[in-house]
């Protein structure tokens, strides 16, 4: 199927040749015709599954279909709430590129910089408003946002709205919404949380799940390093000396290291900067676009900055340290082997790390490949590996008696002590 069988517009249609769009993702393909016909929907689907397009082609579609009548101002018609600033932008910026030949306003809104310009695009009128829950609440509060004309409404990323503890917020915007609009809510896992946000907020929902392991994560390479935690810079420096990794997303537990990891890469001459929530807006941004464009090559992030983080053909995913939830495994090396491209998924494992291993190897249903032949082994591996060395030559040693015949056998036992003192006895001239 092709984007041209979805029955959308031309307006869309061309901007999606312009941006080189031809054949929709698995979710795009359910979706689209689903949220076209009016229905609520709830979106399982990991991340690099193509589930933006997903739901804003058909808002774009729906929201310049309908005739408007002239206003002084628009009003908000379609809300996407997201985790994270990154996110935030970036589904912004895909609305502006499906929209580009169409008169409908976006407008992003997110905490972490001046409220100014945000309030300023308000007050001009916008149809289609994404924005993070906290700043959203601010903007309402201080009466610059009204939400209630919202016909289309969209939460993304909700199990880790959850994780965030950003229910609480989500409810009130909910809230103020008018209780007659479509709904639609994706999720790449379905907590408990999730489950009693869906039953509360969508109507008869249509359910697509999507599962990208079964596309494109064939594609994906996945490596296992066993590394003591104190040879993990060293290990991570050792890795990115090789120049066919060329562009790398690090993943660390805290913002701290995140830091100490981009510093010690950046005294051995490798192009890193860190995103986290202690940096600033812009700061953030400016890497962010410099790694996008090629000009740097690492980046290193906290999981929570890194969300929405979507870079074409990124080739390696690097587990610093490996998450102790599984399923943010998934979302991590999500990032790399999109759209039918190849990567690889490095993650480090010291010896505090091994349980977390475990459920990751439980939830993907398979191990990860250990890589042996590396400079920085975990101690404990390398133990268990001379050990089993060890053994050997003693398995050998106990079969050699096995091969001899059942006579001789029968007359080494039946000499005794005897018959070695005469052996010795015997050999005794030679020495």
């Amino acid at each position: 199927m092709l984007f041209k069988d979805l029955n959308l517009i031309m307006p869309i249609q061309k901007a999606l040749k312009a941006e080189q769009y031809h054949k929709p993702t698995p979710i795009q393909e359910k979706a689209i015709p689903s949220i076209l016909a009016g229905r609520d929907l709830l979106g399982c689907a990991e991340t690099g599954t193509g589930k933006t397009a997903a739901f804003a082609i058909p808002i774009l579609q729906s929201l310049s279909r309908e005739r408007r009548v002239k206003r002084d101002a628009h009003q908000i018609r379609a809300l996407i709430l997201a985790p994270t600033r990154e996110l935030a932008g970036q589904i912004g910026e895909s609305f502006e590129a499906y929209g580009q030949y169409l008169s409908l306003r976006t407008m992003v809104v997110y905490g972490g910089v001046s409220q100014n310009y945000q309030t300023e695009a308000l007050r001009a009128g916008i149809d289609i408003l994404v924005a993070t829950p906290g700043r959203l609440l601010d903007l309402i509060s201080q009466g610059f946002v009204s939400i209630q004309h919202v016909e289309m409404f969209v939460l993304d990323e909700a199990d880790r709205m959850l994780d965030m503890g950003m229910v609480q917020d989500v409810k009130k915007i909910i809230a103020q919404m008018p209780r007659k609009r479509q709904n639609m809510l994706f999720s790449a896992t379905m907590p408990q949380g999730v489950s009693q946000l869906v039953s509360s907020i969508l109507i008869n929902p249509v359910k697509i799940e999507v599962n990208r392991s079964s596309s494109s994560n064939k594609l994906m390479k996945q490596e296992l390093y066993y590394v003591d935690g104190k040879d993990k810079i060293a290990l991570v420096i050792h890795l990115l000396k090789n120049k066919s990794i060329a562009s790398a997303l690090v993943f660390t537990r805290t913002k701290q290291r995140a830091d100490h990891v981009t510093k010690a890469l950046q005294q051995e001459g490798i192009q890193a900067q860190a995103i986290h929530g202690d940096k600033s807006q812009q700061v953030r941004q400016a890497a962010l676009n410099s790694f996008k464009t090629r000009e740097l090559r690492v980046l290193v992030a906290t999981d929570v900055a890194a969300r929405g983080i979507d870079v074409e053909e990124l080739s390696h995913v690097i587990n610093f340290d490996l998450p102790n939830i599984p399923e943010t495994y998934i979302h991590r090396i999500g990032r790399t082997g999109r759209a039918g491209m190849g990567g690889v998924a490095i993650s480090f494992c010291d010896n505090q790390e091994r349980a977390y291993l475990k459920d990751i190897e439980k939830l993907i249903a398979k191990p990860i490949e250990m890589m042996r032949n590396h400079p920085y082994p975990l101690i404990n591996m390398v133990l268990e590996k001379n050990r089993e060395l060890a053994k050997k030559p003693h398995r050998a040693s106990k079969e050699k008696p096995h091969s001899e015949t059942g006579a001789k056998r029968t007359e080494k036992k039946s000499t005794g002590k005897k018959s070695r003192q005469k052996g010795s006895t015997k050999h005794s001239p030679k020495k």
